[in-house]
């Protein structure tokens, strides 16, 4: 407990650094695991309300029951839900048919810089977690992009002994990780030790699979697992050998460090 009582902690300081510093700052909200329990930390910071508003790309492609769990953990939280979609892709037939790396581009990495653009956020608060993909492991928790919101990892500015840089130039946009150093087992570990809902779809329902990382129905597969609750997913990752993202096909080929490295999460 007190390793996660100290994740907690510094989170919440990011959180709250991040809310006196930027003007007009936003949280991507995926559904997954991660995101909501950042938005739960959110909520822990602000005294049970988050004041951020939260962004969700909707790729019109996404596991219709996450979409049901997002509007219905809104309405019970009183959260402000911003959704963003390229409908202009969508209407030009875009479809994971097509490439799985055009498709994130366009439903994905373009429909969250047209929203940007649209909203003028100058701050994105974000739930990645360097453990978890490769390309994350060169994170700032403050990490600033460039004029298109494209992301050079080679100038980021140095974090030492828990100081952030947080005053950059006016127009700067930047990406906040307060998730940073939290591991898949840390969060499961928190949520069970926290309560926090999360979609059922994490959790075998009788047909001997669960999903271990939401994305797009069409490119994430579920995992083989019994694990009904969140301590028996917590067992088995204690002993899995597998990657927490081998069921996402964007992954592949580094098609998420290419999305990455041209704005997406």
């Amino acid at each position: 407990m007190k390793h996660l009582e100290a994740l907690e902690n510094r989170s919440i300081y990011i959180l709250r650094e991040a809310y006196k510093h930027f003007d007009r700052l936003c949280m991507l909200w995926s559904i997954g695991k991660d995101s909501t329990v950042l938005l739960w930390l959110a909520r822990k910071a602000f005294f049970g309300h988050c004041p951020i508003p939260l962004v969700h790309l909707d790729t019109s492609y996404k596991i219709p029951e996450m979409i049901t769990w997002r509007d219905e953990v809104a309405r019970q939280w009183g959260l402000t839900l911003v959704v963003g979609q390229n409908q202009q892709a969508l209407a030009g037939g875009m479809n994971p048919s097509l490439g799985r790396l055009a498709c994130c581009t366009a439903l994905k990495t373009e429909a969250l810089n047209q929203l940007l653009t649209e909203k003028a956020y100058n701050g994105v608060i974000v739930g990645v977690r360097s453990d978890e993909e490769g390309t994350r492991a060169k994170e700032r928790y403050f990490s600033p992009r460039g004029e298109r919101n494209d992301w050079d990892f080679k100038d980021q500015p140095p974090e030492l002994w828990d100081q952030f840089k947080v005053r950059f130039a006016p127009g700067t946009h930047v990406r906040i990780h307060p998730l940073l150093d939290w591991t898949e087992l840390d969060i499961w570990e928190y949520i069970g030790a926290e309560g926090i809902p999360v979609t059922p779809l994490y959790f075998d329902r009788g047909a001997g699979t669960r999903y271990r990382s939401l994305g797009c129905a069409p490119c994430t597969a579920p995992i083989p697992s019994r694990a009904t609750t969140v301590a028996e997913i917590i067992e088995e990752l204690r002993h899995t050998k597998e990657a927490e993202r081998s069921g996402r096909a964007q992954d592949a080929n580094r098609g998420m460090e290419m999305l990455r490295k041209d704005g997406y999460m």
